[in-house]
């Protein structure tokens, strides 16, 4: 009889065993929920900060709007840079534009420095050719000749005339040809020689 009654306690036990395991897998696998109906055997739930599974933690939030934040102020800032970029680039483009116009400003002065010159040579060639013809003829017909033309061009030629005269060593007549013209053109010629 004693080991009926052990046997049929033994039994209970394992019943029971068996019957509480296979409640704890059904509601492990989601079809029982056990865990409400019964808080007791829950214990202490778990904190907020601590929580794992699907949703973050509070502190995950944290780090995450921190993190969300930063993110933005650096778009923001890079925003800012890009803009910043832009107009120093378009300053630049006007800067370029400027430049280049300045450049072709100067081409233009080159040019017409360079087309100057040319005729100041082609001028200078002139005034020589011109003193030289000056210098050949008689005097007398040389001022009848010299008082039709501009002042600046007699004086350029009488010039023109000493040099030549120091070159080849010998004595100019320049002053002699002064003496010879008009006494009003004379003064003036005079006057501006000593001028320009």
């Amino acid at each position: 009889m004693r080991s009926e009654k052990m046997k049929i306690l033994y039994l209970v036990i394992l019943i029971f065993f068996i019957t509480v395991s296979g409640a704890i897998w059904l509601d492990y696998i989601g079809l029982l929920d056990i865990g409400s109906k019964m808080s007791f055997l829950k214990g202490k739930p778990e904190l907020v900060t601590d929580a794992a599974g699907d949703e973050p933690s509070l502190i995950d939030w944290e780090k995450l709007t921190k993190e969300q934040q930063l993110l933005a102020s650096r778009e923001e800032e890079l925003n800012q840079r890009e803009a910043r970029l832009k107009e120093k680039e378009n300053e630049l483009s006007i800067e370029q534009e400027k430049l280049v116009e300045q450049k072709k400003g100067l081409e233009i002065e080159q040019k017409k420095l360079t087309d100057q010159k040319k005729e100041h040579s082609g001028y200078e060639k002139n005034i020589k050719v011109l003193a030289d013809k000056i210098a050949s003829m008689p005097p007398e017909e040389s001022v009848k000749i010299m008082t039709g033309w501009d002042d600046p061009i007699i004086i350029d030629v009488l010039r023109q005339m000493d040099v030549d005269a120091d070159t080849a060593g010998g004595t100019s007549i320049t002053s002699y040809l002064i003496t010879l013209m008009p006494k009003e053109k004379a003064s003036r010629i005079m006057y501006l020689m000593t001028q320009l």
